[in-house]
Order: structure tokens, then C-alpha cells, then sequence
């Protein structure tokens, strides 16, 4: 009997049903049923159904069930290590449970050896370190995946001390402005959000392979198509601003997937957007179709991508110049290599920063040799003195109060991951380069949120990523201005064909902007704008719940917030608020330092004495939870019914206890809830066991 009995044919008329179709598949003899709107993670062409030689039902049941694995794991897709949630914790899952995957295949002792999960550049970079029989290593091209994914299985003890060799997001336990406990291995090399999703499907093949044999991967099953068809082809076509937008919410993958809670099984609800996007069907297919590509069609839509991120960005190719990264993290420490590389004519390099930033556009300026850091202090809500900046700037630059050193680059966040503030890029440039400064924009919360206009703010430097924008397929990017790059030829190259090998990353990320111009970045900011504000409003009116940030949806500078929300409830840690908000209801947030140490230990008046004390906990006691913020962040996946849910729940776990000048916000409950929190999370632990289960069997 044939291996793959019933096969969708791709573009079919019948595939368009309204509300969805169901697709059934036999891969081994298993039956499986995938539903899904538009279009099934399983399809393959007609030609291949034309040409059914063993050989090709084989390659052809390989690549469906990697891909059946995958989009199972974007239905529970979310950030690793850091979040709460049902979500988080299946996403942490499969992550850790790669590494031991990777491990097996390649028959090495748990005990004695460790995997980092690498870009090739990193990989290289990490390489030259080691002895090379304390390592080995195995990547996604050598298996015929273009996901960017190198492998490192190194032995514990070789590993190298000291500051790692990019820092950033996840590299750090615990920060302060003047010192630094780094996270142990791996996470300690693995800087910036990771290829999660990327990862994941690298497992799953070397598990398929053990099956099918190791060239499996480097055969074909699809019809060949052209970047144009791949980028700008889809079932939306015929949508536009407002109505794509909500016919886009329709194909969210994992939406109406139901999770256990206290009140029984209900909606997974994703409030964590800021951390990482999940994605929609119409991206999927881009990322799943360019795998199965020739080479040179994959070099024609890298390229393609090259275009949109500059027409995305206002930046354009004849003056900018677009280099594909893993994520934000890697983008901007390839911009402090840069600086550092920079002719300094006997002076030294001094870089400005502020409160707000993230540790990825922090501890890469002040980690490389050469470059010393200022911080710009920000209000209660966020914002910083231009006045201040423009001071230094003078000091430093013309009036050269300061010897040697001198102000080369100043280097903000375009949006808070905190705060969700937006500080005034077009007015901070103009400053910056009256005292011949360059300006780089930390994008990484900007770009699914807000227009960008590169060349009209006159950015310099900009960095991204494309996890945060709906396509968490692990590719960033760092926009440079041409002429300001001092790499050599050798490094250009290395820089470029790292980030070009996650072929299938970079188109999803096209697809995301196109899908983005399409909706219309005003209609965005309007919908994400009305949502806040109504969030705002419902939060304000719980007893006990502190706002951080902008707080009142009616004041002028509300139209510089995101769909950021950070909040604390009275006696309560961020940690348990979010616990429970999962537990209870199935909503998914973040909470603790959001990897920005510095703003949140000032939003939480955390005094010098009590930072060296909370040091001294961390070294001794790891997991213990340090104070930190609860967050929501929305993106145009959301609707107001989540937000009011929000809300509601909230309003349970607060204190009750309003004073007379309140009036306690009224929560209708007709649903009682059935089960303890014991048991839920009992059935959370089987809930994630099991997902796993459907990614890996």
C-alpha cells in the first residue's frame, strides 16, 4: 500500500470553503486530520502527484510530516523561558527538548555536553574558540533546509568564561547600570530570541531522517514558483486596510485553541505580542514554500525581501544597505563591532543611550572594548529631555569639555518594550546630527506598530526583527546607511550568507510587511490606538492596580504609546499575576524585568542598597523570583473581547477592598470556576506533554 493515500492538491477551487476544510492525511499508516482556513500545512503539487516514483512518495511524506510537526508548534507558539502561560510553556518545551534531540542524533552523553543553537557566524565565531574535539557540529544546509540553524553539542567544561561573545536579550540573569551577573550556558551564547520555530523544525528532521535517511530533505515536492508568486500571491488578495486585517485574524494559527483553566477549557488568549509574534497562514505558506525551492529561486526572493524591508523602511537601496540577522540582538552588536572598528583620529568613542533600553541596546555598548556609555534618565512615562541630550551632544562634540571623548553614535529604542512609549525620532536626529553624531533606532518594538521613514528622520542605523512582527521564523536585520560600514570583504561575506541561509525566515518576514502595507500602518496604529485605550480605562477602574507609563487615553501624548501595558497589582508579585491569569482564564502575559533591568528597577523606585542585596540573592538562590512588572502588549491579532476578558479576570485576583473616593469596577460572573488551581495546573503539565507530543512523535 502507498505510504501518502490522499494528498490536497495545491490551489485547488475547493479549497476555499468559507469557514475552513478539513485535509486528511496518511503519513506510515497514521491517520491525521489537520484543519485549517485557506490552506493545509500538507499540500504539495499536482506535478508531484503526476510523478509518484517511491522515491518521491517518500520525500513527499517526509516533508508533510515536518510540516504537520511545525504548524502544530505555531499553534502554541510563544516566547521561551520568560513568559507565562499555556503557550510559553509548550514553546520552552520543544525548545529544551531539541537540544536533547540533537544530542541523541548525534549519540553524545547528556551528562558531559551541552547544545547552543547558533547562526553561522556565531557558530564560526564560537568555533575558533574551541579545541575542535571538545565539539561537534551539524547545521540545517548540510540536512537541505534553508533555516539558518548551526548545532553546536559542545563538552561543558570547554565552554568559554567570561563575557560572552554577543550579549543582549537573554544573555544576563541580572543588571544593574554598573554591573552585569551573566545567565550560565547556553543561554549565556544564545543572545536575542532564538529560531524558536526554526529549531524546532530542525529536531523534528533529524528524527524524520533516522527514518528515511539523511538526504531525505534535499529532495523536492513542490511546483517551482517565483519570489513574486511566493511574496505577493496569497487567498487575501482581494482585501485591503480594515477588512484584510480582519479576514487575516481569521487565519491565525492557533486561534480557538483551548487550554485547561479553572473554569474549564477556553481560548488560549495572547497578550504577550511585545515578547514575540505569533503568525498567520498566508505567512506560513511563504515560509514552508520557499523551502522547497531551488537555490536560486531562494537568492531571488532574499533579494526581493532586500526591496520591501528598504520600501517598508523609507530607506532606500541606493543609499541604505539591508543585512539579514537572527534577530534585533545580533543586528545591533554587529553595530558596536562596527563602531568599535571606526578610525578614531586620538579620540575615544562615547555612545548615548537611555533608561529605557533594552539590554540588547545596552550591554553590547557597554561590552565592547573601546566604547564608553551614557544614559539619558526618561520621565515617569517615558520620555526624555531633548534639551538634555542636546547639552551633552554640544559638551562633548563642540565644545569638547571631556579631553578625547567624544559622542560618535546615539542609540535609542524607536518603542519601549515596557512603557510602550515613542520617543520623537525625527526631532532626536535632528539633534543628534547637528553635532555629527549617527543615530541608531532599536526598531525591534516599532516596526508591526508605527510607520518608518528612514530617510526622512535620517536614521543611520536600524534593527529589527521579524518575530515581532508576525513572522517568528528567525530572521532580523540591521539597516545600515552605505558608507558607515567598516567590515572588510572577507566579514561582508560571512555577514551576509549567515544571515541569507534562513532563506525560508527572511521570505516569511517579507510577507509580514507586505500583509502590513496592505492593512495600511494607519489602520493599525488606529485599532491598536482604540484597544489601549479601552484597556487603560478598564485597568484604571481595579482597586489596587498600579499603571506604569502613560496612564489617561485622553491626553496628547497617548498618540506616542504602543499597545504596551505595564502594571503591578498591590501585595502581589508580577510572577503570581500572571500565573494566575493563565490559570484562571488562559491568558497569556509577561512579567518580571522584560530583559530591561534599569527601567524597571527605577519604575519600582529599587534603591542602590537593595540592588547590591537582590546580587547577593541571585548568586546564592537562582530561582528565586526578584520584583518585577506584570505586562500586556497587544498586536492586531487582538480584539476587544480579549481586552474586556482581561479585565475581568483582573478584577477577580485584585484586592476588594476600594476606598470611599473609588468605585470598584462590577464583574458579572456566570462562570463559576469548576476546578482548582491544583488541578490546572496538573492538567497545564498534560496540556504541554501532550503538545509536545504532537510536534515530536
Amino acid at each position: 500500500m502507498k505510504k501518502c493515500e490522499l494528498i490536497q492538491i495545491r490551489d485547488s477551487p475547493d479549497s476555499y470553503r468559507g469557514s475552513g476544510f478539513n485535509t486528511t492525511l496518511n503519513i506510515k499508516n497514521m491517520k491525521t486530520t489537520i484543519s485549517a482556513k485557506y490552506d493545509s500545512p500538507q499540500s504539495i503539487s499536482l506535478k508531484e502527484m503526476q510523478n509518484n516514483t517511491p522515491k518521491n512518495i517518500e520525500i513527499a511524506d517526509a516533508f508533510a510530516e515536518l510540516e504537520q510537526s511545525v504548524y502544530a508548534a505555531l499553534e502554541t507558539y510563544s516566547n521561551v523561558h520568560r513568559g507565562s502561560g499555556h503557550n510559553s510553556a509548550v514553546t520552552t518545551h520543544l525548545y529544551e527538548q531539541a537540544r536533547d534531540i540533537v544530542l541523541e542524533y548525534l549519540g553524545l552523553d547528556k551528562g558531559k555536553y551541552i547544545v547552543i543553537f547558533c547562526t553561522p557566524r556565531r557558530a564560526t565565531i564560537l568555533k575558533a574558540l574551541l579545541d575542535p574535539k571538545n565539539y561537534q557540529c551539524i547545521s540545517s544546509q548540510d540536512i537541505g533546509l534553508s533555516i539558518g540553524i548551526r548545532a553546536l553539542a559542545v563538552k561543558k567544561k570547554a565552554l568559554p568564561r567570561g563575557i560572552p561573545l554577543q550579549t543582549g536579550g537573554g544573555t544576563a540573569k541580572l543588571m544593574s547600570k554598573n554591573w552585569v551577573i551573566w545567565a550560565n550556558a547556553p543561554d549565556r551564547f544564545e543572545a536575542g530570541t532564538p529560531a524558536i520555530v526554526n529549531i524546532i523544525a530542525f529536531a523534528k528532521a533529524l528524527r524524520i531522517m533516522q527514518q528515511y535517511g539523511n538526504d531525505i530533505f534535499k529532495g523536492s515536492t513542490y511546483e517551482e514558483l517565483s519570489a513574486t508568486q511566493i511574496l505577493y500571491t496569497d487567498e487575501l488578495e482581494k482585501y485591503s486596510g480594515k477588512e484584510l486585517m480582519i479576514e487575516l485574524q481569521k487565519t491565525l494559527i492557533g486561534r480557538g485553541v483551548q487550554v485547561p483553566t479553572m473554569e474549564g477549557s477556553k481560548p488560549f488568549i495572547n497578550l504577550d505580542n511585545s515578547a514575540s509574534t505569533p503568525t498567520f497562514i498566508p505567512v506560513w505558506n511563504t515560509f514552508r514554500q520557499t523551502l522547497h525551492q531551488l537555490l536560486q529561486v531562494q537568492k531571488e526572493t532574499v533579494q526581493e525581501v532586500r526591496t520591501i524591508c528598504a520600501d517598508t523602511l523609507g530607506a532606500p537601496t541606493t543609499d541604505y544597505e539591508v543585512m539579514f540577522t537572527a534577530n534585533t540582538t545580533e543586528a545591533i552588536n554587529l553595530a558596536s563591532e562596527n563602531l568599535r572598528r571606526e578610525t578614531n583620529e586620538g579620540t575615544e568613542t562615547v555612545v548615548i543611550n537611555t533608561l529605557l533600553e533594552h539590554s540588547s541596546n545596552e550591554l553590547p555598548w557597554r561590552t565592547t572594548p573601546g566604547i564608553s556609555l551614557i544614559r539619558l534618565p526618561v520621565d515617569a512615562e517615558g520620555f526624555f529631555d531633548l534639551n538634555e541630550l542636546e547639552t551633552l551632544l554640544s559638551n562633548y562634540n563642540q565644545k569638547l569639555e571631556h579631553g578625547k571623548k567624544r559622542i560618535k553614535l546615539v542609540a535609542i529604542s524607536g518603542a519601549s518594550n515596557v512603557l510602550g512609549v515613542c520617543n520623537n525620532i525625527e526631532a532626536i536626529s535632528k539633534i543628534t546630527h547637528q553635532y555629527g553624531a549617527s543615530l541608531l533606532v532599536d526598531a525591534a518594538q516599532l516596526l508591526a506598530h508605527r510607520k518608518i521613514d528612514m530617510e526622512k528622520c535620517n536614521i543611520d542605523y536600524l534593527a529589527f526583527s521579524g518575530h515581532k512582527v508576525y513572522a517568528p521564523f528567525g530572521c532580523g536585520a540591521l539597516v545600515a546607511r552605505k558608507g558607515l560600514l567598516h567590515f572588510n570583504a572577507t566579514e561582508m561575506e560571512l555577514i551576509h550568507s549567515s544571515g541569507e541561509e534562513n532563506s525560508g525566515g527572511i521570505a516569511a518576514l517579507g510577507k509580514a510587511l507586505v500583509l502590513l502595507k496592505r492593512i495600511g500602518m494607519n489602520v493599525v496604529h488606529q485599532e491598536e490606538q482604540a484597544m489601549t485605550g479601552r484597556a487603560l480605562r478598564g485597568l484604571a477602574k481595579i482597586h489596587g492596580l498600579k499603571l506604569y507609563g502613560i496612564k489617561d487615553p485622553e491626553s496628547p501624548d497617548f498618540a506616542s504609546k504602543i499597545g504596551v501595558i505595564a502594571f503591578n497589582l498591590e501585595n502581589m508579585m508580577s510572577n503570581k499575576v500572571a500565573n494566575e491569569l493563565a490559570l484562571r482564564s488562559g491568558i497569556g502575559v509577561r512579567y518580571g524585568c522584560h530583559c530591561a533591568h534599569i527601567i524597571v528597577k527605577h519604575l519600582l523606585n529599587i534603591p542602590p542598597f537593595l540592588e547590591k542585596f537582590q546580587r547577593l540573592i541571585v548568586t546564592l538562590f537562582p530561582k528565586l523570583r526578584l520584583p518585577g512588572v506584570a505586562r500586556v502588549s497587544l498586536g492586531i491579532e487582538n480584539t476587544e473581547e480579549e481586552v474586556d476578558k482581561l479585565i475581568q479576570v483582573l478584577s477577580k485576583i485584585a484586592p476588594h477592598k476600594p476606598s470611599s473616593e473609588e468605585k470598584p469596577i462590577i464583574i458579572e460572573n456566570k462562570t463559576p470556576y469548576i476546578l482548582t488551581m491544583a488541578k490546572v495546573q496538573k492538567q497545564m503539565h498534560d496540556f504541554v506533554s501532550a503538545s509536545a507530543l504532537k510536534v515530536y512523535s
